[in-house]
């Protein structure tokens, strides 16, 4: 799995990184991923943060 995020719709609100810091973390302004294959272990937390997002910056692959 693999997954992104939107910077052009990301708020910065940082919960994909409260939820899922193995795999989201905070820039200047807003938030991106830091893996480029999303461990299996981590696959639901990742979905967790999609299903989260406010303005659904967030995409699974």
């Amino acid at each position: 799995m693999k997954t992104k995020v939107d910077e052009n719709i990301c708020t910065g609100c940082g919960l994909c990184v409260d939820i899922c810091p193995e795999v989201f973390e905070m820039g200047d302004t807003t938030s991106h991923v830091k893996v480029d294959v999303v461990p299996p272990e981590l696959e639901d937390k990742v979905k967790e943060a999609a299903e989260n997002c406010p303005v659904d910056a967030i995409s699974i692959e």
